[in-house]
């Protein structure tokens, strides 16, 4: 068997091992496994590399390896779980321009007069979607991290003004494919940059995660394009694996928030704010608020308790708190739950990978769709953080930019608490009328205090 029928049979391995990791990752009981199987075909897929018979610079290509180990590992262990959203947003556009910087090697590395149109189409899209991808991933972690407004920003003609910057961009592939200059692919390249940049400015509030998982589906579709570069089976498997997974994920947040791909790329979602920072919401309407030791009580002589995580929760890193709370009430005879809305925190999965730092049994967790039919039954339903995935807004407010977007019924439980640091509203930027319901009880704070005292409370009830 010759070297490079080895080599191949390793990237198919390679390849293999992406798709049954993407399998385990559809399950949080097999997810670790699957990561850690992709991982172990990413370092197949590496090692095997250094067999290619032409391959050259080795030394710079371990002293970048060894760069990358340093930052990625620490930045991997180090973060936050408030903060992982950044961290995608961040990897993935390194990724996006990897594979622009491939491309334009590649282009301007061969004699352009002799390269085939169609190889020319390969690096000007590679180019293209992975600059648009670099510099949309930096905005978004800029925008998630807040080292700027985290609200749309918008200007005059702000839709021309994309058009045209893509119509340019269109204009200089076909000045490529006919020219094959190498300066004219610079020139794309920073027209791409742009309008990555002025792309993802008018997104912001609870859209920046689509967005992050759009890029990242053109992260993939630019690593695909460099695999064809560079005649790279496994480039192509992974890329296509990452684009179309990508893909459907956008698609699948979309249908949880019920609103479309477009109206979330054009629509300038959550720019206004209308609620305000007091205890008294529009119209003059008022909250009632109340103690730790009431609300205490409360729980520990109810039947059924629902608890409703959102970002604050994960803000406040109160997971271990929340536990301790149901493990409380479970001691005294009580039905408790996890309700998980498909987009509660920052991205999918993100509460489910919280709440299992805590040690909470995955049995636990109940999604949107089965937790909802038990709301009307639930005695007391404890939303910690969340505030948009339970607002009625979704149902019976036409006009509201979240309306149509499945919530957790929180509104049917027979009592309600909200554990919020003041009357700011959720990523939406919209005001919540679950707040100023009779049956609802504000007690405000920081949720791993409040969450410490109630368990205190219910131990002395």
């Amino acid at each position: 068997m010759s070297r490079g029928t080895v080599i191949d049979l390793c990237y198919l391995v390679a390849a293999i091992g992406f798709i049954l990791a993407l399998k385990g990752l559809s399950s949080p009981k097999r997810a670790r496994a699957g990561n850690l199987l992709a991982a172990g075909g990413m370092a197949l897929a590496i090692g095997v590399t250094f067999a290619e018979p032409d391959l050259g610079h080795i030394d710079l290509i371990l002293i970048a390896m060894v760069v990358g180990i340093a930052i990625g590992v620490p930045a991997a262990r180090l973060v936050k779980m408030t903060a992982m959203p950044q961290m995608v947003a961040a990897f993935n556009g390194v990724g996006g321009g990897a594979a622009a910087v491939v491309s334009i090697t590649e282009f301007i590395g061969a004699d352009t007069k002799l390269v085939a149109t169609y190889k020319v189409l390969e690096v000007v899209f590679g180019v293209l979607v992975g600059a648009v991808s670099f510099a949309g991933s930096a905005l978004a972690f800029v925008k998630l991290q807040e080292l700027m407004t985290t609200r749309p920003v918008t200007y005059p003609a702000q839709q021309l003004i994309n058009a045209m910057v893509g119509l340019a961009a269109l204009g200089i592939i076909v000045a490529i494919l006919v020219t094959s200059s190498t300066a004219l692919l610079w020139v794309l390249l920073a027209l791409a940059l742009v309008l990555g940049v002025i792309f993802v400015l008018p997104i912001g509030g609870a859209d920046v995660p689509v967005l992050i998982s759009l890029l990242n589906s053109f992260t993939g579709i630019a690593v695909a394009a460099s695999g064809f570069t560079l005649n790279s089976n496994v480039l192509v498997v992974g890329g296509t694996l990452v684009g179309a997974s990508g893909m459907l994920l956008t698609r699948m947040m979309s249908v949880a928030m019920g609103r479309s791909l477009p109206n979330i790329l054009f629509s300038a979602f959550g720019s206004v704010i209308t609620a305000t920072g007091a205890t008294e919401g529009p119209g003059g309407r008022s909250v009632r608020a109340g103690t730790p030791e009431d609300v205490g009580t409360l729980l520990a002589y109810s039947r059924k308790v629902v608890i409703v995580p959102g970002y604050g929760l994960a803000v406040a890193q109160a997971q271990h708190a929340a536990k301790e709370l149901a493990d409380a009430l479970r001691a005294r005879g009580v039905d408790v739950f996890y309700a998980i809305h498909p987009v509660a925190g920052r991205m999918p999965g993100h509460m489910n990978v919280l709440l299992a730092e805590a040690n909470v049994p995955y049995e636990e967790l109940k999604e949107m769709d089965d937790a909802n039919p038990e709301m009307a039954t639930a005695d007391v339903a404890l939303v910690v953080g969340a505030n948009d995935t339970v607002n009625p807004s979704a149902r019976n407010m036409p006009g509201s930019p979240i309306y149509g977007m499945p919530i957790i019924d929180a509104d049917q439980a027979h009592n309600i608490v909200f554990l919020k640091r003041s009357m700011r509203p959720g990523f939406a930027g919209i005001d919540n009328d679950l707040l100023y319901d009779p049956k609802t009880t504000m007690l405000f704070g920081d949720a791993k205090d409040t969450l410490q005292k109630l368990v205190a409370a219910v131990n002395k009830a």
